[in-house]
This record gives C-alpha cells, sequence and structure tokens, in this order.
C-alpha cells in the first residue's frame, strides 16, 4: 500500500473507500496465493474464472468503473514486485527460487482474470449502451423529446456540435447491427460528426450531428445502409428538434417508390411531390407555402404563364399564343418562377413540382 502511494498518483486521487477496496483486491490475491501454494503448488495455478471469484470477486463490481484496465495492470505489475522483492526476507534461499517460479505462474492467472473482470463490464456496458442508443432512436422517432433525451446522448458520447439530420433506408442483411454502428459512427467521425444509429425492423436509423449539408452528410453513410433508397432529413437545430427531420425522413422513404431514379441519399425535400401524392400533409402544406402562393402573390402573371406551359406541354410557343405574348416573355416569366422558387420550370422534374404545387393550391382555395 505504500508502494501503490508512492508510485501511482491515480492512487492517492482516490476515495478512501475505493482505496480499501484497491487494499482488499491485493490482500485476496496474495491470500489466494499462499493458499493454492500450501496445498498443492505442484498442480495448475486456478483459472481464470475461478480467480476472477477469490481475487476480484469481494470488490464492488462498480470498481471496474472507477479503475481502468492500465491501472489495474499497474497494480498487478507492482504486486508482483513488491512479492518477489520479499520472497528472500520471508523464505529460505533454497525455497525462494520455487517460489518465485509459483509467482510466475499465479501471476499469469491474475493477468487473464483481470482480462476477463473487464471485458465482461466492456460487455455489459456495451449492451446497456445499445439499449440507451435504441431509447434515444427511438424517442426522436416518435416525436418524443423530453429532459432526459440529450442527457442519455450525451452519456453515449453526443456531443451537441450543432444542426441534426435523420436518415433512413433498409439495414444491410448480410452486416450485422453492431458492425454496421461501428462503421457509420467510424465515417461520420472522419467527417467531424456525431451519429446515434438504431435498427428498427428491417430500417437502418441514423441520427447525425454537425450537419452542415444534408445531403453531403448523408452520402458519408450511405453506402452502410442496404438496397433501396436512402433519405435524409432536413436540419434541426439540436436533438429536441430532430423529431422534425425524421418525421420528414419517415416520410420520405415511405413516398420513395414513386420515384424510381431518385438519387441516392435523396433529401426529403426532393421527393415532395411523391409525400403529397402519398398523403402527407406537411408536404402539401409546403408545397402551398413555398411554390403556389409566392407565385399567387408575384407580379407579371408568373402563375398564369406558368398554367398555361404545364397545359401547352412545355411548349414555349404553344404558351405564347395562348396568351397573346412574345415567346421572350414567357421564358422570362419562366425565369422568374425558378427565381421565386428554386424551381426551373424547363427541368423536367422540377416541372412535374410545380404542377402538383398548382394542383395542390387550387384545391385549398387559399389566397393568403
Amino acid at each position: 500500500m505504500a508502494r501503490m502511494e508512492t508510485d501511482m498518483p491515480w492512487f492517492r486521487e482516490l476515495s478512501a473507500e475505493d482505496r480499501s477496496w484497491v487494499g482488499v483486491i491485493v490482500q485476496a490475491g496474495i491470500r489466494g496465493f499462499v493458499d493454492w501454494y500450501r496445498q498443492a503448488a505442484d498442480q495448475p495455478a486456478p483459472g481464470s474464472t475461478e480467480m476472477v471469484a477469490s481475487v476480484f470477486g469481494a470488490a464492488p463490481r462498480a470498481l471496474a468503473g472507477v479503475i481502468n484496465l492500465q491501472q489495474t495492470v499497474d497494480l498487478v505489475r507492482l504486486s508482483i514486485e513488491v512479492v518477489e522483492a520479499n520472497v528472500e526476507q520471508l523464505l529460505e534461499p533454497g525455497d525462494a527460487a520455487d517460489v518465485r517460479a509459483a509467482v510466475l505462474r499465479y501471476a499469469r492467472e491474475v493477468a487473464f482474470a483481470t482480462a476477463e473482470v473487464y471485458a465482461r463490464a466492456a460487455e455489459q456496458r456495451g449492451a446497456w449502451d445499445a439499449r440507451l442508443e435504441a431509447l434515444v432512436v427511438d424517442a426522436v422517432l416518435r416525436s418524443e423529446p423530453d429532459e432526459t433525451l440529450l442527457s442519455r446522448a450525451s452519456a453515449l458520447g453526443w456531443a451537441g456540435r450543432g444542426d441534426v439530420a435523420v436518415v433512413l433506408g433498409t439495414a444491410a442483411p448480410d452486416r450485422s447491427d453492431t458492425d454496421t454502428f461501428d462503421e457509420v459512427r467510424r465515417s461520420a467521425r472522419s467527417a467531424g460528426m456525431d451519429a446515434l444509429c438504431a435498427v428498427q425492423g428491417d430500417r437502418l436509423v441514423v441520427v447525425l450531428g454537425g450537419v452542415a449539408d444534408p445531403r453531403s452528410a448523408a452520402e458519408r453513410v450511405a453506402d452502410h445502409f442496404g438496397d433501396g433508397p436512402v433519405v435524409v432529413g432536413p436540419v434541426a437545430a439540436d436533438l429536441g428538434q430532430a423529431h422534425v427531420s425524421a418525421r420528414a425522413a419517415l416520410s420520405a422513404l415511405r413516398a420513395a417508390p414513386g420515384w424510381p431514379a431518385a438519387p441516392r441519399p435523396v433529401r426529403s425535400t426532393d421527393l415532395l411531390p411523391e409525400r403529397a401524392l402519398a398523403g402527407d400533409g406537411h408536404a402539401r402544406r409546403h408545397l402551398v407555402d413555398e411554390v403556389y402562393l409566392p407565385l399567387l402573390h408575384a407580379r407579371g402573371a408568373l402563375i398564369d404563364t406558368l398554367a398555361t406551359y404545364v397545359e401547352r406541354g412545355s411548349s414555349i410557343e404553344a404558351s405564347a399564343r395562348a396568351l397573346f405574348v412574345h415567346p421572350n416573355t414567357v421564358r422570362y416569366r419562366l425565369r422568374q418562377v425558378g427565381e421565386l422558387t428554386g424551381l426551373s420550370p424547363g427541368d423536367p422534374r422540377d416541372a412535374f413540382t410545380l404542377e402538383i404545387a398548382l394542383v395542390l393550391g387550387r384545391q385549398s382555395a387559399r389566397t393568403s
């Protein structure tokens, strides 16, 4: 104990209770060696499982969370040094060599027992972390954030670096969940992001933190999903708001089969038409509020020009004749539509989105 006080700074920083438990472990180890040597020194030393019970069994399991593996190895090494240094003072010279050899055999099993103790602790901690992570992700998906959400995520290493986005897709069937999660976290860390993962049924859910651009962030982890679409929701301010991203991503994943040529990963906002057709009220309101109403309130008859352009099969000349204007006027107005909505009528995919927005806006009969 005196050597531990002088040689191990971490031991001096322990509480009195924890230092006493360390002393109990050391005493149990030395007593166990003496008992074994007295009874049958020519027999193999007790196995690691038996050693765990006899040496480490007296100490509380929580001590493994106070003293790490490296510190325990240092403790075992120092104990062996102290025993060997005092063997000659305690024994006759003819017995010292035999005892030293026995100490080495016994110490080997102590080392195996130490590894077993920490392996069990790591396994239990890993299982607990997996359950905790699943709870956090489930709370995000079910839109049930509470005061425990952030503390649970913090216990899992969530740093809360900034904006959050949820990525969804099919879980790879040929890989274990643990391997997939490790690969996702590794990819996220290399990009400076946090990651929380869970598998629900055949669906892999990844919550990313520190997201600058949702599409770029999803590309970092897309290869770890199985076949099929991979969708990413819009960024949310923090983990407490991540359910907004999750809701959009879930809706987009259900609607994704409607656009077989969608990129992988695809943003939930790129699937607004399919989501609206599938009955997503949030997508319908977004198209009306962000596309239809701005066109309706814009100057220059933009909405009439767009409607005519769609009805005339995207023909500028036919639209110009129907509107009694020059084709260049139609081109100018369509450019304004693109600048106002971010959707180009000349692009087939954007034209489809604009058409759906027109239909939904007319159905809503809203003017503001």
